[in-house]
């Protein structure tokens, strides 16, 4: 019974480790990703659209629908946690899908303090394997 209950832990360890390493996709595993603009503490006016631009470096971008070796596009989290790696990216106001390719966009948040990040989806939305994700920074808006 104890070699059962082993093997059924070994078993979801693998999977859950699988579920964090992102989708099918295969991803260059120096493949980095980052926010070139607004840097981490910066301090943009309320009221006015700013510029948020996306720097990749050791993979291309690519559309939504388009698969090509070591490809993949934009996504914009704002004020959200890192999405499930092994699930389709969500569509919504803090969940941004950059689907044409575009490597920067023009944003406007409410006054506040904000956190953005960066991660590459894959054809589907979904994460690729490693997953390539940004270090999540902070912005204030006043």
């Amino acid at each position: 019974m104890s070699r059962l209950l082993a093997a059924a832990a070994l078993a979801a360890s693998v999977l859950v480790s699988f579920a964090a390493q992102g989708g099918s996709t295969p991803a260059p595993a120096n493949a980095y990703l980052y926010i070139g603009w607004p840097n981490d503490g910066q301090v943009m006016p309320a009221g006015k659209p700013f510029k948020v631009w996306f720097g990749l470096r050791n993979m291309g971008v690519a559309p939504k629908d388009v698969k090509f070796k070591n490809t993949g596009h934009h996504h914009l989290l704002i004020d959200v946690d890192l999405p499930p790696m092994d699930k389709e990216i969500p569509n919504d106001r803090n969940h941004l899908h950059f689907g044409a390719g575009e490597t920067e966009t023009m944003l406007e948040l409410p006054p506040g303090k904000h956190t953005l990040q960066l991660i590459m989806g894959d054809d589907k939305h979904i994460p690729t394997n490693p997953p390539v994700y940004s270090k999540r920074i902070t912005i204030y808006v006043k």
